[in-house]
């Protein structure tokens, strides 16, 4: 998964809402990286890799170009 946030604040909602969500699930994460006040959070839940980018960091690193041959299952634009 592949979101972006406007500013750090919305980084530490984006962040703390996923591991919330997944935690109430029962799912928790293998590995994080990252703090919102860098610029990305990146969380490992084995299956799926939330990577959480600001604006700035997410044109940078271009992750979707990566991945552009890989099937779409939800895009929220």
């Amino acid at each position: 998964m592949i979101c972006s946030g406007e500013n750090e604040r919305q980084l530490r909602a984006i962040s703390a809402s996923v591991r919330g969500k997944m935690s109430e699930q029962g799912v928790h994460p293998r590995r994080s990286e990252g703090e919102p006040s860098s610029g990305w959070v990146v969380v490992d839940y084995g299956d799926v890799i939330v990577h959480i980018f600001s604006v700035t960091e997410r044109s940078f690193y271009q992750l979707e170009e990566l991945w552009s041959d890989a099937v779409t299952v939800l895009a929220i634009q």
